[in-house]
């Protein structure tokens, strides 16, 4: 097992490879994620898009993702406070809006889907914040990042080497 060494010489545990530069093997298919995405992304508020992205790469356990999307939502100003307590905005709503929160709670009822449906009192609640439209762009932002850590998690994207544009 190789083992990869920081400045600090501290040794840290072997780096998984990527499985399946899927982007390589089916163009087509990567350049129709980014339109979704980009569709997904128009005329959203961007600082609740980071943190649905992140919320559900959390859930979905998308190391990649997670990785990506703290940087992006630093990159854009958002505290590390409320970055690091998103996995906890049940119990740090303080931290959030109404409107975050409502999104947080569609966001976990669309990613996880146990019982088969998203909850009545869940998107009543959602459908309170947003009006349709806005509640659409939501929709269309939790649905693209549970497709992207679906790739993430599958071809075992490797986090840590993500650096955000705005930060470049």
């Amino acid at each position: 097992m190789t083992t990869t060494e920081s400045t600090d010489r501290t040794v840290y545990a072997h780096e998984h490879a990527p499985r399946l530069p899927l982007a390589e093997h089916l163009p087509e298919f990567y350049r129709a994620m980014i339109r979704l995405e980009t569709a997904a992304a128009k005329d959203i508020d961007p600082t609740l898009y980071h943190l649905i992205k992140l919320r559900a790469s959390q859930i979905n356990r998308c190391a990649f993702c997670i990785d990506m999307h703290s940087k992006d939502a630093l990159a854009e100003g958002e505290s590390v406070e409320r970055i690091v307590q998103l996995a906890a905005w049940e119990e740090s709503r303080h931290f959030y809006t109404e409107r975050e929160l409502a999104a947080f709670a569609l966001t976990e009822a669309v990613t996880v889907l146990t019982d088969g449906f998203v909850p009545d009192e869940v998107y009543a609640r959602a459908a309170e914040h947003f009006d349709e439209t806005e509640l659409a762009r939501v929709i269309a932002a939790i649905v693209t990042i549970n497709a992207w850590n679906r790739i993430g998690v599958t071809t075992r994207m490797t986090p840590g080497h993500y650096t955000p544009k705005s930060a470049s």
